[in-house]
Parts: C-alpha cells; structure tokens; sequence
C-alpha cells in the first residue's frame, strides 16, 4: 500500500503559510552570514552579530553608555570597532583624533545624526536634538544668540536667586528629618534654571518641587519597558517608529506643554508683534516664526515647540544629573571637598571658581556617552579602511573618559586632572562631554553655569557625608530601560551646616 496523497486543502495550506516561511528564514540566515563576514573581511574587529538584533541585543539588559565602556575596554588597540545597528553598518570610534576627523575637520560628510522619530512624533522629529539638514542648519543659526556670554552674564541675579532657594529647601528638608534624594533636588532646581531664563515663567519647583514646568520633567524622568522600547528605536532603529506610533516625549506631556507654550506665547503678545529674538528662547523662537512669515514660507508650530521641549528636557536633566553625581562623590572624598571649600572662601565666594567645576564629573558620568553621526558620502577613515555611505558612526566619548591610556585609573574621582597646571596632559578630543564640531551642545555654557552656582552654594553652606544602605559611587547602577548614564536607584547623602552659617 502506497503512501496518502495529502489532500489539496493541505497542499495549498503548505504553500501559504510553510514556504513563505521558509524563504524568509533562508533570506535571514544568508543575510545573517552576510553580516558574520562584512567587517571579518575587512579586517576589522567586530562584536559578535544576533541574526535579528545584530550587535544590539544588549538594549534593555543595560545601559548603553556601559556598553560602550565595555567595548573600549574590549578592543582597547583598535581605533575602531565593528558593530551591527540592527541590520544597519556601525562603526565606534575609539580614537581621540579619529573623533576629530568625523566631529570637526569632516564634519560635512557627518552633518546628520542617526537617531529620528517618526512622522507619527512631530513633536520628536523636529528639534535640534533630532531633526537633520537644512532644518538643523537654519535652527541652529537663529537660536545661537540665546547662549551669548553677555546674555549669561545677564542671568547672575536669577541663578543667585535660585541657589538661594536650594540652600532654603536643603536646610528646610533637614529640620523636618527629610532623607534628601539628589537628583529631584537638582532637578527641581535646574527646571526653575530653564523656566525663568529660556521662556520668563516665574517658577518654585526649587523650594517646593511643582510648578507647571516640574509636572512635565517628573513625567520626562519616569521609564517602562515601553518608553525604554520607544527611546531605543528613536536611536537605533528609526524605522519601528511610525509601525509601533513610539514618540520621544510621553504623550500627555505634550499634550500639556502645548498649552503651556500657548500660554506663554499670549503673554508675549503672539506671533503679530514684531521682536528682536535676543530675550531668551522663547523670542528666539518667536522671532523663528515671524521671520518666516515675512519670508511667506510656513513654519509649523510644532517645530517651536518640539525645540522648547528638547531644551527643557536637555537643560535640565544633564544639569541634574550632573550634580547629583558631583555631589554624591563629593561625600565620599572628602579631601576634594576640603580643597573645594577652601579655594571658594579663598576667593571670597566666587562662584565661577576656575579650577573646580562640573567638567570634572562629566568625565567619569558622561550623561550621552556615544555621539552618533551618519556618512552622506563613502569616506575613508584611514588607510585600512573606508566605509560606504549611510555608515553609521558612533564616537565613543565615554569609552574614551574610562580609558587608561587617556586618563590613569579611569574609576577614580580625581578632580585635579583638569587643573590648569595638569590640562596638558589631556589628549585633545579624547574629552566630549558635550561633543565637538558644529552640532556641539549648543547649551554648554548655560549647562556649566547652572552646575557652578549650585555646587559652589552647596560646598560653602553644608559640609557632605556618606550615608548607610547606600551604594558606593563605583557601585551606583546605572539605568537600563534608558538611554541616557543615569543612576538607576535614589541617590542620598548627609548635609550638615558649616558651623560659622
């Protein structure tokens, strides 16, 4: 007796559903070899590649600017490591003058960066902090004369002010037996920085943790697994965007800094009143639209107000977490903290103290470790290697801030290592905090300032401890459903008032 002949219902099931399968998963194996070989062959070294995730399986198991420590450590004698963004060609950079190539002298061949919301985010798709060329150009231009020397100088009064309210909430925290966490501190006081300099709203998160201004960065702060999944196709795989509806900022948040920024653009007199655009951000960005409006080209709105969200959100959690770190080490080396008390008395409370600031923190806590860069063009990196065009490339900055070879026990908080007397040891463009070339933080000085002031108030006034079931500064971990090196657990230290205040 011969075997059944399957019927045909089964033969056409067979056909619809087992074949197509079996295509696919032979177009993914032989795409998957393809990718095992790529950098192989052209003699660089590469990370292992999943056949669907390629080098990033990593994402949501750990940060990737730890990630990116571990590779420096890993390929320590290359200049460059291998990777796969999904199925897309990456290149990290490890090398301080090869950073210098790709960020300043060629910087036209990287004018663009990877990450991208979608058409379904307006509001993430077209900041400075995402959007590409000649929109970032024309941005940017307009929005340079915010950050002027004089116009900082111009905000003396406001950050006295505000540090003022900080040693008012710390010494109010401490009689009613508040156990203080650093980082909503500072972010209550870098959001009051933000508010009053770049759109004049008047605000008191830093003595009360609300305001307007603090509901929205409360919400910035909080991660899930969907917002982590979100984040990491914004910045590694802009594709899943618009398929999933991801968006950079939650969604209500939005919704509210909408009528948030109606409110203040009111008050402002609208979009009919003619300014010269040097105020703060917010004339800045009025004037964007008005110009525009001269010029009969239509400017959307919500470009005004995706780039009021990115300043926010960039200003003041950079700020913060910077000096919770700062200060956390603080408490724990307490021979730096004696220096840093001693210079500013020295120097009768001068604020801008020049050998000690946030430079030092940003170091060892680089907030966006990785600055992310995409070729328009093929390019040749060196003699061993040229990539083709739409090779994405990622600088390792942080990688470089934890490397030996570029700063001696890299684990270790060592402020004097940018001292004037020691800063020409430092490897040019093996430090990028804030990134070089023309897409470098446009808030550097504003970020710095705000640091400044809060850590010299807090020095001066209180003298910082280390308190129990807190974990060691080398300890601290870091989150992993974000992007961004933040601390992963609350961050507590004991403040205790100078004597002679």
């Amino acid at each position: 007796m011969g075997w059944p002949v399957p019927s045909a219902p089964r033969n056409i099931m067979y056909y619809i559903f087992v074949l197509p399968l079996l295509i696919v998963s032979l177009w993914v194996y032989s795409k998957w070899l393809s990718m095992k070989g790529y950098w192989k062959k052209l003699g660089v070294p590469h990370e292992p590649v999943h056949p669907l995730f390629g080098s990033m399986s990593f994402l949501q198991k750990k940060n990737p600017g730890t990630w990116m420590i571990e590779l420096q450590q890993k390929y320590r004698s290359s200049p460059y490591v291998g990777i796969w963004i999904f199925w897309r060609r990456g290149l990290v950079i490890n090398d301080p003058e090869l950073a210098r190539k790709i960020l300043v002298k060629d910087a036209d061949v990287f004018r663009n960066r990877m990450l991208a919301s979608g058409k379904s985010d307006p509001m993430g798709a077209l900041n400075l902090f995402t959007v590409d060329d000649p929109l970032w150009t024309s941005i940017r231009r307009r929005l340079t004369s915010v950050f002027t020397g004089s116009k900082l100088r111009g905000w003396q009064e406001l950050y006295q002010a505000k540090v003022e309210d900080l040693i008012y909430r710390i010494n109010s925290d401490n009689e009613k037996g508040i156990v203080i966490e650093l980082r909503p501190l500072f972010a209550d006081y870098a959001t009051d920085i933000i508010g009053e300099s770049s759109f004049g709203i008047q605000c008191q998160s830093t003595r009360d943790s609300t305001g307007p201004l603090r509901l929205m960065t409360k919400e910035f702060e909080k991660y899930n697994h969907w917002r982590g999944m979100a984040w990491s196709s914004i910045f590694f795989l802009p594709e899943m965007v618009d398929i999933f509806r991801f968006s950079f900022w939650p969604k209500n948040t939005v919704a509210y800094f909408r009528k948030v920024f109606k409110a203040m653009v009111e008050e402002r007199g609208g979009f009919e009143k003619d300014i010269d655009g040097k105020r703060d951000l917010l004339d800045a960005l009025l004037k964007m639209k008005i110009d525009a409006k001269k010029e009969n080209q239509d400017m959307d709105l919500d470009i005004l107000i995706s780039n009021a969200m990115i300043f926010l959100q960039g200003g003041y959690d950079t700020s913060s977490s910077t000096l919770t770190y700062t200060v956390y080490e603080l408490a724990y080396n307490p021979k730096y903290q004696k220096i840093l008390y001693d210079e500013l008395v020295e120097a009768e409370k001068a604020l801008d103290g020049k050998r000690f600031d946030a430079e030092k923190s940003l170091r060892k806590y680089a907030i966006m470790g990785w600055l992310d860069r995409k070729a328009l063009r093929d390019y040749q990196v060196d003699e061993n290697l040229t990539i083709p065009a739409n090779t994405v490339v990622y600088v390792n900055a942080i990688g470089m801030h934890w490397d030996p070879k570029y700063f001696p026990n890299p684990e270790e908080f060592r402020p004097e290592r940018f001292l004037p007397e020691n800063a020409n040891n430092i490897v040019p463009y093996s430090y990028l905090p804030f990134g070089e070339g023309p897409r470098m933080c446009i808030g550097k000085r504003i970020g710095m300032n705000t640091v400044r002031y809060a850590l010299a108030a807090v020095v001066l006034n209180f003298e910082i401890f280390p308190m129990d079931k807190f974990p060691l500064p080398n300890d601290i971990p870091i989150e992993k459903k974000g992007l961004f090196y933040l601390p992963a657990v609350p961050l507590s230290v004991e403040f205790r008032r100078r004597k002679y205040n």
